[in-house]
């Protein structure tokens, strides 16, 4: 229990982190304020601040985020009529505007009536002991001390997200599902250098199973099979399909040795095998070919991420013509329970299901879906077309509908992985 915990904790994390880093790197690269990148969720128990960047550790060690300037989740609690706390410099100009009732720093306490910490950079209210309002300039870098304890830096105008050009909003959206996709590639060719190679669908014979019908027909290894019954076999799957389709049937095989060596017919009858179902089904004790060379090695990696992506949007697509499935969608308790099962099969199962959840995360994210990368990219697309971006409120409001039906939708399948693993 404790293990398929911390498995599923790390697997999170790490996708989560890797998908926000690629946010926080392109937005970082195109000049945009990443005010904090946070690990974990809830309270912060540490930080620390570079470049304009305060970066946390928080108490629940489940994923984490970045807060762009600007891009809409980031801005401080600042109201008119609030009681806050400002720090001046020798210039009077403000340097810390404190928030938070914990960090006790020396400071002037103003009750706010006006603010700008867009364009004008100032702050104004009533100060103890003066009968009119006053304002005061905020520094470019002047830091907002939160409720928490957390610092951020304030964010003018130009360097916030939607400043940026458009071409590097786009590729700021883009970079997280793109880091999955990036960490997918990674993971499975690692998994191919661990295992020593890759299943190939070629029509060549890997193992030949000792006592086997192959072995007793005289097959060796690297043979090829180029028909079956005068059917002409491409790759290794429409061999299977083709060997069980006949169980104690014999069948001839037209096989070419190793290195284009001679033709040959070869009569073999497949043994009997059966499903759980009670299927029988013929198999000669061949095992799949391996392919052992660094070029498919490193192969690997883009193909089984393309066969990941390629299957979603399939599986995505065919609810259009068959309609839609709760089932084929598994939220943190399918998650959750997945992990408690590739747990059991060791390591090499766990940095699968790792890449395989990482290429599903940045396909999914990819969706044009408002709240998500790529409804995100769909409304950047949309301001290339116009030649202007979409009003802020009209955004605003497209984005709460997606948001509330990804809810809805999280909701529906939560309750449905419940179901099905717990009451099932």
């Amino acid at each position: 229990m404790i293990k398929t915990i911390l498995t599923f904790i790390i697997i999170f994390s790490v996708l989560v982190i890797i998908h926000e880093f690629g946010h926080f790197y392109f937005a970082k690269r195109a000049g945009i304020l990443v005010r904090e990148f946070a690990i974990g969720m809830g309270p912060k128990i540490l930080s620390y601040r570079k470049n304009g960047t305060t970066y946390t550790v928080r108490l629940l060690p489940l994923g984490g985020y970045v807060r762009m300037a600007g891009y809409g989740d980031d801005e401080a609690e600042l109201r008119a009529g609030m009681p806050i706390k400002i720090v001046l410099d020798q210039d009077d100009q403000v340097t810390h505007i404190n928030l938070s009732e914990k960090e006790q720093i020396q400071s002037l306490p103003m009750e706010l009536t006006q603010f700008d910490l867009d364009k004008e950079l100032f702050v104004e209210g009533m100060i103890p002991g003066k009968n009119m309002p006053i304002r005061y300039s905020v520094k470019r870098d002047a830091l907002i001390i939160e409720p928490d304890g957390t610092e951020v830096q304030v964010a003018p105008i130009e360097v916030q997200f939607q400043s940026a050009s458009l071409w590097n909003r786009i590729l700021t959206n883009f970079a997280g599902p793109m880091n999955n996709f990036i960490l997918g590639i990674i993971v499975f060719s690692l998994l191919a250098f661990m295992q020593g190679g890759v299943a190939s669908n070629d029509n060549v014979l890997g193992d030949i199973q000792p006592g086997s019908p192959a072995e007793e027909a005289g097959l060796t290894q690297g043979d090829r099979v180029v028909a079956i019954d005068d059917q002409e076999v491409g790759t290794w799957q429409e061999m299977v399909v083709l060997i069980q389709q006949h169980p104690n049937e014999e069948i001839a095989l037209t096989v070419e040795a190793p290195e284009g060596g001679d033709t040959k017919e070869i009569s073999i009858t497949p043994n009997e095998a059966t499903t759980e179902q009670g299927e029988s089904y013929g198999q000669i004790g061949v095992y799949q070919p391996f392919d052992q060379s660094f070029q498919a090695k490193i192969t690997f990696g883009f193909t089984q991420t393309w066969l990941i992506i390629t299957s979603i949007f399939s599986l995505i697509g065919s609810m259009f013509t068959r309609g839609f499935d709760i089932n084929a969608f598994g939220g943190p308790v399918a998650i959750y329970a997945a992990t408690e099962e590739v747990v059991s099969y060791g390591f090499m199962s766990v940095l699968s299901f790792l890449g395989s959840l990482s290429v599903n995360l940045g396909t999914v994210n990819l969706l044009p879906i408002p709240a998500l990368d790529g409804g995100k990219i769909l409304l950047n697309f949309v301001e290339g077309v116009r030649g202007k971006p979409l009003e802020p409120e009209k955004e605003g409001i497209i984005t709460v509908i997606g948001v509330g039906l990804l809810f809805v939708l999280m909701i529906l399948i939560t309750w449905n992985d419940i179901q099905r693993f717990f009451f099932g």
